[in-house]
């Protein structure tokens, strides 16, 4: 075997060991959302298409897996609410694709996750969620100097918005509700246009306000 023809087969396996870490994440986010997070590993394995041996390869246990899934789906995130911004005609219009979008991630099955399944001082995750607060931060800011969102919303109340409407119901599978996601988030969607039809209780809600409540 030539050394043209190694180094061919090496960038083979290392291309096919990256296709199969990423339908095991795509499969397991997915079964995540189904089945919850307690889903067996080799029922992920199965979805992906790849034995068990691969997919412990690729990561050291459940947490491992877990952990990836979520900084996967917060960097699509971030990545969903850089190209609305840029590419949108005006800032409510790139407002209501981020949120489409963001439901399409469903990062509302990540919240249970989030919540005391990781380290608070995990440096790669508070990196990945900072990225995302400031693209979907300017996403909100734009849709406020285009005049077409009410004063009275901040980001933290759209991020909530989302995470509620994309979180599975208890007792029902994530496709059961799946054709009815877009449509409430466009009723909610309407319902974000200035001026506003009523006066909202409490005061816009930040990031910060999530924060310091979880």
């Amino acid at each position: 075997m030539t050394a043209t023809m190694v180094t061919h087969r090496k960038h083979r396996l290392r291309a096919d060991a990256s296709r199969n870490r990423e339908r095991i994440v795509a499969a397991a986010r997915e079964a995540l959302v189904e089945h919850g997070p307690d889903i067996p590993l080799d029922e992920i394995a199965r979805r992906a298409g790849v034995g068990n041996a691969t997919l412990y390869r690729n990561f050291a246990d459940r947490r491992d897996l877990l952990r990836t899934i979520v900084l996967s789906v917060m960097e699509r995130t971030t990545q969903q609410a850089q190209a609305a911004l840029a590419e949108e005609p005006d800032g409510f219009a790139a407002l209501q694709r981020f949120v489409h979008r963001a439901a399409d991630e469903r990062i509302g099955a990540l919240c249970p996750l989030l919540s005391g399944a990781f380290e608070a001082d995990d440096p790669e995750l508070l990196a990945v969620r900072d990225h995302l607060t400031r693209a979907a931060g300017a996403v909100v800011a734009a849709a406020h100097r285009s005049g077409r969102l009410r004063a009275d919303v901040a980001l933290g109340d759209v991020m909530v918005m989302i995470s509620q409407l994309t979180r599975p119901l208890p007792g029902t599978g994530c496709f059961d509700i799946d054709q009815f996601v877009h449509r409430h988030l466009q009723l909610f969607l309407d319902g974000l246009r200035a001026p506003g039809r009523s006066a909202l209780p409490g005061t816009p809600t930040t990031l910060e306000d999530l924060q310091r409540k979880s």
